[in-house]
């Protein structure tokens, strides 16, 4: 039977189950992920969800009110935080102690039939799972305006991103504050966020320069056309990282497989493994190996601060292209 309704989709992910069946073998690594993927599902259930598939280490699952996902997708994050630090208290292999979680979360018509879904917010919120890092929520606005008052002021506005597939940006938000890691490191440790805003970002891969101010952001760099600043070579991800605006400075958080590194202008090397930092002064951004390694692909960045009253150099600043 097809059935047409408004609902809410949510896809959950495991990161770093990959490396459970190096370390414990195959069938302890089934059983931990399998254990993990069913605690997920309880917490759908839970909030008057419904499972449709387990894709391996994830989920996907539907719900008729935004209110319950989001409720899920927090249970889930507590669960999993739970497991691994029962894991650390006995002594558990590094693989399990390495789990994240990624959901993504959009709301949109669909189509439900012969035990799936189809439909816009499917495909977007399979998408999104790209643009999220460890232990993080991403919603759509229309999950959001969903929500009662008093949630919305959860998440902040990552504007609008492109996501693989999509000609038209979607508007996303992610809850605040990084789990487990709220506090955002630099290679000085944790630093508030510095008084004087900076104007703009200044990107350059080889003969790409580009000029960004803070409302542009977010942004994704990647090997993907659709990356806001592309970066077209093979050891790079598709969706490698995200540059935010939050707390008043730049920030970058790596989305890929293999890291990014940040190496600023003292020498001092960030090693980012879905992690965030926050990017001062000037420096270089390692996409999947470390600056130092020449054979890595390097995008040098500068903060920009013009000064009060200082007007840019060109008019017409962002973004130009070289």
């Amino acid at each position: 039977m097809t059935q047409i309704s408004e609902r809410t989709v949510l896809f959950a992910d495991l990161r770093g189950s990959t490396s459970l069946f190096e370390t414990l073998g195959n069938a302890e690594a089934t059983s931990v992920v399998t254990h993990c993927v069913s605690a997920l599902g309880r917490a759908v259930t839970g909030h008057q969800g419904v499972v449709i598939k387990t894709l391996g280490d994830g989920l996907m699952a539907l719900f008729d009110r935004p209110l319950h996902a989001v409720q899920a997708a927090s249970q889930m994050h507590d669960l999993l935080d739970s497991m691994v630090l029962r894991g650390q208290e006995r002594g558990a292999s590094a693989g399990l102690r390495g789990l994240r979680l990624q959901v993504a979360l959009a709301r949109g018509e669909i189509v439900e039939m012969s035990g799936d879904a189809f439909g816009d917010a499917v495909n977007v919120a399979a998408r999104l799972l790209d643009h999220a890092g460890d232990n993080e929520t991403l919603i759509t606005v229309e999950v959001l305006l969903g929500l009662p008052l008093d949630q919305r002021t959860r998440y902040r506005s990552l504007d609008r991103l492109v996501l693989r597939g999509r000609a038209e940006p979607v508007q996303v938000h992610v809850l605040g504050g990084r789990r487990g890691s709220d506090q955002v490191v630099t290679q000085f440790g944790d630093m508030a966020p510095p008084v004087n805003e900076p104007d703009g970002l200044r990107l350059v891969w080889q003969e790409n320069e580009r000029l960004f101010a803070s409302q542009q952001l977010p942004l994704v760099v990647g090997r993907s056309p659709q990356a806001s600043f592309c970066v077209d070579d093979t050891r790079v991800s598709r969706s490698h990282c995200r540059l935010d605006w939050h707390g008043g400075s730049f920030q970058l958080t790596d989305l890929s497989y293999n890291g990014s590194y940040v190496r600023f202008a003292d020498g001092e090397i960030v090693s980012l493994r879905r992690g965030s930092c926050t990017l001062h002064g000037s420096g270089t951004i390692g996409l999947g190996g470390s600056p130092n390694d020449p054979g890595s692909a390097c995008v040098s960045f500068e903060v920009l601060r013009f000064g009060r009253d200082l007007v840019p150099p060109n008019a017409d600043w962002l973004p130009t292209q070289a």
